[in-house]
């Protein structure tokens, strides 16, 4: 009896798969489920099923990577690759080289869900797109230096609008570098605080030609850059992510320099048509104010200015005279109250009395009210209407 390890069994039913030629490079169409993406790593671990049976499946970083989508449970889907054993468990496996989507192509799936996922985010709403400059100084494009596109930019705007300064950076914009050139570039211009907008895009061709600006990165290259961002890529029906968050898509790079730049002959015509206007407008005003004032100057109030200045001159006259009566007739009124006032106030006066006979008494100064107040031998004061004199009492007499 010859006995055998697990290992060893596994290790030969593994040799078994791996030389099968028919299993080496396989076909195998399914439906994803049980999807898990280590994302540090990489790998991608899922199973493929169908009505009936299921199969493990697996794909490493190194493949995971080439792919332009991304797998998702339900998913149908045609995977590429070969059958062997995962000796450890024993479990026969799909180890999956290249998967495509079955009945749409993967660029276009790939196309589609970046689109709904920018879309979801918010970052394609025109309410957050920026504006375009209306006289743009400096106007930055990212394209390739050589080709119909820049030359395209070029032409139209030197003839459309002169007065701009062109700053090209040379772009790969096609292949396996384009991605991450178109960034660099889009970064480069952004940080130049003078450049007022930004054309980025190329001329036509498939939609693997365009594909580098079908990437995430570019699309978040786009909504990270502050200057305004114009997307020309392709012809006018091709359609692509970046032109999703640009702050405008031109149909083409050609029509790019015509959104970007304005017709300075239209400018001129403008200008020209504002000044006849401005020149029209000022003519007719002084115009109407001389005729305003030649219908004044005809009025009989002008005409015969010497009668109204007579009017007025005996309008004051009059008011002189009424001014001078009214101030004599107020004179004369309060001297009357004076007089009657003053009559008042001296028929009160002390004096007044003493000049009718009678005299004031005073002792040492103060009034004498009481003949109480005196006694024989005091000296007291007698005062009369026009003087006083210095008595001595020689005797008092009380009548109480």
């Amino acid at each position: 009896m010859n006995v055998i390890t697990v290992s060893q069994i596994n290790t030969y039913i593994k040799a078994v798969f791996d030389e099968n030629i028919p299993l080496k490079n396989i076909y195998i169409s399914g439906e994803i489920s049980n999807f898990t993406h280590y994302y540090r790593s990489g790998h991608m671990y899922f199973t493929l099923k169908d009505e009936k049976s299921q199969l493990k499946a697996v794909m490493f970083s190194s493949y995971a990577s080439r792919i332009k989508f991304t797998p998702e449970n339900g998913m149908k889907v045609i995977c590429r690759g070969r059958i062997s054993v995962y000796e450890k468990s024993g479990e026969y496996q799909l180890y999956v080289d290249d998967m495509q989507p079955d009945g749409i192509g993967a660029l276009n799936l790939a196309f589609e869900q970046l689109k709904q996922k920018l879309f979801d985010e918010g970052v394609c709403n025109d309410e957050i797109k920026k504006p375009l400059p209306t006289f743009p100084k400096k106007i930055g494009v990212a394209t390739s230096n050589i080709g119909a596109a820049v030359e395209d930019i070029k032409n139209i705007t030197n003839r459309r609008y002169p007065l701009a300064e062109i700053v090209i950076v040379p772009t790969i914009v096609q292949g396996e570098y384009a991605t991450s050139d178109i960034v660099k570039s889009i970064r480069i211009l952004d940080s130049m605080n003078d450049v007022d907008v930004i054309i980025v895009g190329r001329g036509g061709g498939s939609i693997e030609d365009l594909w580098a600006f079908n990437t995430e990165e570019v699309a978040r290259a786009v909504i990270e850059c502050k200057t305004p961002i114009v997307s020309a890529v392709g012809h006018e029906t091709d359609f692509t992510i970046c032109d999703f968050v640009s702050d405008l898509r031109a149909p083409t790079p050609s029509a790019a320099a015509e959104l970007v730049c304005p017709d300075i002959t239209s400018l001129i015509n403008y200008n020209q048509t504002l000044t006849n206007t401005l020149f029209n407008l000022i003519n007719d005003k002084i115009e109407f104010e001389m005729q305003k004032l030649s219908e004044l100057t005809e009025e009989s109030v002008l005409s015969n200015y010497s009668d109204v200045v007579d009017v007025f001159n005996d309008n004051i006259e009059s008011l002189v005279i009424r001014m001078n009566e009214a101030l004599s007739y107020n004179i004369e009124s309060r001297r009357a109250d004076f007089s009657v006032l003053v009559g008042k106030l001296n028929a009160l006066s002390p004096l007044a009395v003493l000049a009718r006979g009678y005299a004031i008494s005073e002792k040492d100064g103060k009034v004498l009210k009481n003949i109480n107040e005196i006694s024989v031998n005091d000296k007291i004061s007698i005062r009369l209407y026009n003087g006083k004199a210095l008595c001595e009492v020689l005797e008092v007499e009380n009548n109480e």
